[in-house]
């Protein structure tokens, strides 16, 4: 009896740590929450006032420091309850409605410059109307408004930096490794006591650690890796079915594209050579480039978005066309009259891995067939971004991933009112566009864009993610903030994977 009871102790105290991959973060502030990374590592620590569903499709909103809010009839009054129970900070106190008024005047203000200083852009006042009530006046109606306050940029801060989140920040090796704690006076049951995020570039090192047991979870097969992992029928191979792993498939609300500086004296002001641009994009080698795992862009919105226009882009691949329209935009065969050498255009990308520096090499040999120098500057994340909002880029590569499902999240990375420090990176101004983009006009929105190209659609990407059968619950999501809390492991010793050292 005292010997099972041993055991039974031990089992009971075993410490359940989880451990991925993950990119760069710059800052755990979350007005800074501008890319992916920065947003999942600063969801774990500082909760937004509403949340994803995480386990509801279609995707719909759930309470989380506050309950979904009362809307006035017309549409631009929002209160906001603190969620019954009441919300504390990790450092005890109970979250209020001055905490939330004071972040979120935080986040409007623009001598903080913060990326998602968009999303308070329609706020006309905050005002506290008890210590468990807030309430947001719109200085006109926007139907995603609530889906902007489950946006990482709305973690609720206390004045001393700590969260009211699952996990609290323990350990931060900047560049190296992150570790996160569960906080112990958060509301809910969390079963994973640690988080450990490990900064790895290389994507064939992380399918070694994955493979050896050292991360639990994979976020994307490489394509260097891909014939070792997934058979001709795209599915897992069965030797490392059998090894315990899983793979997990979904589409992605993303897209990825390349964008231009419409302030760059070539190419802002030459609507025929954007164009151009677009038609020598080779997509069918860039698909094979990337293992048949991407889904072709023929404008701004991805697949699965209602109101995506189907009708084929005008300036998909075509090097006939792109030599046509080249010659029209005043570089015939790619010549710049200007020099008599080739047209010389330069890329800024925010890392330099190999995969990375593969893909600008693709790209330049397309831009080759046409006569034109693409060259690419390899920058580190965080000065690729300064760079690209001080308009200090030609031209740049970038991805942008959903915060909400609705055709706004994406159209408004054109509208003029978002120019950087914005999410309209490349200043791309058009008052036909803006009519229709406030008007919610977004048939003649996307029309307006296609046609103008302030960007070279790329492609939206297919998710190929890997687990070892101890994770459970795992739910792919393009909507992965803050979803480590509802994760389970299975304890050591069970057969569904490789042992792991605690």
């Amino acid at each position: 009896m005292t010997a099972l009871c041993a055991v039974g102790c031990l089992a009971a105290t075993e410490r359940m740590i989880y451990r991925q991959a993950f990119g760069r973060v710059a800052s755990m502030d979350p007005l800074r929450a501008g890319d992916e990374m920065c947003a999942k590592a600063v969801a774990l620590v500082y909760e937004p006032l509403l949340e994803v569903d995480y386990y509801a499709r279609p995707y719909r909103l759930k309470s989380c420091v506050c309950e979904l809010p009362d809307v006035s009839a017309d549409g631009c009054v929002y209160t906001f309850r603190i969620r019954e129970g009441g919300v504390k900070f990790r450092n005890g106190n109970p979250v209020k409605a001055t905490d939330i008024k004071r972040c979120l005047d935080r986040l409007a203000d623009k001598t903080n410059a913060s990326p998602g200083m968009w999303t308070m852009a329609s706020v006309k006042t905050v005002e506290v109307a008890d210590d468990q009530t807030v309430v947001i006046t719109l200085k006109k109606p926007l139907h995603v408004f609530k889906w902007l306050m489950a946006m990482p940029f709305t973690g609720v801060m206390a004045e001393d930096g700590t969260g009211s989140g699952a996990y609290w920040l323990k350990h931060w090796r900047k560049n190296h490794e992150m570790v996160f704690e569960r906080n112990p006076t958060y509301r809910d049951k969390v079963a994973i006591d640690e988080l450990r995020f490990y900064v790895v570039d290389d994507v064939s090192t992380q399918w070694l650690m994955f493979l050896g047991g050292e991360l639990d979870y994979l976020g994307s097969v490489s394509r260097d890796n891909w014939d070792a992992v997934i058979g001709k029928d795209g599915d897992l191979l069965p030797q490392l079915k059998s090894k315990g792993m899983t793979l997990k498939t979904s589409s992605s609300l993303s897209v990825f594209y390349v964008g231009f500086n419409m302030k760059d004296p070539v190419l802002g002001p030459n609507k025929k050579l954007r164009q151009a641009l677009n038609c020598a994009f080779d997509f069918p080698a860039w698909q094979r480039f990337l293992n048949n795992r991407i889904l072709p862009s023929n404008g701004p919105l991805p697949p699965g978005i209602d109101g995506r226009l189907e009708t084929p882009f005008a300036y998909a691949y075509d090097e006939t066309k792109a030599k046509k329209l080249l010659a029209e935009a005043g570089y015939p065969n790619g010549v710049d009259p200007k020099t008599g050498r080739r047209l010389h255009l330069e890329i800024s990308i925010g890392r330099a891995t190999q995969d990375a520096r593969e893909m600008a090499e693709l790209m330049a040999s397309f831009y080759d067939r046409v006569g034109i120098e693409l060259v690419a500057r390899y920058m580190t994340w965080d000065a690729f971004l300064t760079a690209v909002n001080e308009g200090r880029t030609q031209m740049f590569n970038l991805g942008w991933i959903g915060d909400y499902p609705d055709p706004e999240n994406f159209m408004q990375l054109f509208h003029s009112k978002n120019v950087p420090p914005g999410a309209n990176h490349g200043a791309y101004i058009n008052p036909a566009f803006d009519k229709a983009f406030d008007s919610l006009d977004w048939k003649t929105a996307q029309e307006i864009v296609r046609e103008d190209c302030p960007w070279v659609f790329l492609h939206s990407p297919k998710v190929y993610s890997l687990i070892w059968n101890r994770v459970e619950n795992y739910i792919p999501t393009d909507f992965a903030y803050g979803i480590e809390k509802h994760l389970r492991l299975k304890r050591a010793g069970a057969p569904d994977g490789p042992s792991q050292a605690r």
